[in-house]
């Protein structure tokens, strides 16, 4: 019987009179040959079935070169995801309100605030009414700075005030009138 099986295992298959030792090396012999056939018909970036266009998870270590699975650096990731998102216009708009320093400068930004920013439009509110009028005046420059740290057509034109004047409505009711007067009562 340990004869017919040895012969089984060298003609390429696993004998039917194969047991114990001999059957394991004789499975293992043909799950290895499978395997490396499997790797001979498969190579990186070929056809359909290779790993670089296919989205498959790449195996093993990246190496010294540059590789997709190495650490991004998060402004990179970020960038990648507002572009497939399609939120450039929104970013932009956002980086006026929130880097308004680093867009018009250090002295504007200390007496100006942005408002709002509807349709290209931006509403900026001064510090005092002679603020204001400086505004008002360098709107041209203010729009360029503004186009280039942000894009362009993001804001197209200016609208600026002075401060609002204190409301003395007080309340969720409100009465029709002068309002308040020097005498009180």
């Amino acid at each position: 019987m340990a004869g017919s099986g040895a012969a089984g295992v060298d003609g390429g298959g696993p004998a039917d009179g194969a047991t114990g030792p001999e059957l394991a090396r004789a499975v293992l012999d043909a799950a290895l040959s499978r395997r490396q056939a499997a790797r001979t018909r498969r190579t990186p970036g070929s056809g359909a079935d290779g790993a670089s266009g296919s989205g498959r998870r790449l195996r093993g270590y990246s190496g010294p070169g540059p590789d997709p699975r190495d650490p991004q650096p998060l402004s990179a990731v970020l960038n990648r995801l507002v572009k497939a998102r399609g939120w450039q216009q929104p970013a932009a708009e956002a980086t006026v309100f929130g880097a308004w320093e680093r867009v018009v400068g250090a002295e504007v930004a200390q007496h100006s605030r942005p408002v709002k920013l509807e349709n290209g439009e931006l509403t900026v509110e001064a510090r005092s009414t002679a603020w204001a009028t400086q505004l008002r005046l360098l709107a041209g420059s203010l729009l360029k700075q503004i186009a280039q740290e942000v894009g362009h057509n993001v804001v197209r034109k200016l609208h600026i005030h002075g401060p609002a004047a204190p409301s003395w409505q007080k309340g969720p009711r409100r009465v029709r009138g002068r309002g308040p007067r020097d005498t009180y009562g």
